[in-house]
């Protein structure tokens, strides 16, 4: 790390790190974990993997220095208590993916924590924190459910002009816990059963904690964020097969690469 960078993570604060994953992530998992340790520029403190239990997820862990943690410890029920499908789509892993997520705060330890999917390589230097403010990537495109869903939730519509899904995002767990009361206290019910109980079950992709998390925090205090355009790129090709030089070209356009494979947590639904 050159001295540059070295004094930016040391005024930036430490962070830990989530990542939810499954077994078919491991094709693009070990990229991601190094993509963080050179282009995040906090100092991170622990990465944790969130996965059903798996023997090959656990010893790269052991590899990679990051902390296994069992998906059944993180939420009070599992993937099979959730029914998000329909005879052509089922969207139960995808969803209770996201409320992992969630609860990340239950897992994490430092005041601030990223999360990424498991299927995105950041490949320029990132930062999520400046001058108080905290750093959201934007994308210019979202689904009409995840807004629907969040004013259902809020009571008041989404106030950013941009989306938040770009495959990764910096929580503060305070406030991330602060939504998370007020989700419950106005239904009536835990946050997680509100949010179940909110989305149209008929429709697909009814709600994203990005979208959901940012929303709130940027309709609290516009001032308190910074957005920067995320200029993801995704690609059908392996992430193994990029070489160096690949991967410099697309640095020229891009700040992260997403290796899409979409059958773990968004499997079609059975006739």
């Amino acid at each position: 790390m050159s001295v540059a960078a070295v004094s930016v993570a040391s005024s930036a604060p430490p962070i830990d790190v989530l990542i939810p994953a499954i077994e078919k992530d491991l094709a693009t998992l070990p990229y991601v974990i190094d993509s963080l340790r050179r282009y995040v520029q906090h100092s991170i403190s622990n990465i944790y993997i969130v996965s059903p239990e798996n023997s090959r997820i656990r010893q790269l862990c052991s590899r990679k220095a990051c902390v296994f943690v069992n998906e059944t410890t993180v939420l009070p029920f599992t993937k099979k208590a959730i029914r998000y499908s329909s005879s052509r789509w089922n969207r139960s892993g995808w969803l209770y993916q996201q409320l992992l997520k969630m609860n990340g705060d239950q897992v994490c330890r430092e005041k601030y924590f990223l999360v990424i999917d498991a299927d995105t390589v950041l490949i320029r230097p990132h930062r999520f924190r400046s001058g108080g403010k905290s750093i959201f990537y934007c994308r210019s495109w979202s689904q009409p459910e995840y807004f629907r869903t969040y004013r259902k939730l809020l009571g008041a519509p989404a106030p950013s002009p941009k989306s938040f899904v770009t495959h990764y995002m910096l929580f503060d767990s305070a406030k991330l816990a602060s939504l998370k009361r007020k989700i419950a206290a106005r239904h009536g019910m835990s946050w997680h059963a509100a949010i179940l109980h909110s989305i149209n079950k008929k429709r697909q992709f009814g709600f994203s904690e990005f979208e959901t998390y940012a929303n709130y925090v940027y309709s609290a205090n516009r001032t308190s964020v910074l957005l920067k355009n995320a200029n993801n790129k995704a690609l059908k090709t392996p992430a193994g097969s990029l070489t160096e030089a690949q991967i410099r070209k697309y640095a020229g356009s891009y700040r992260s690469l997403s290796f899409h494979q979409r059958k773990g947590y968004s499997t079609p639904g059975k006739p």
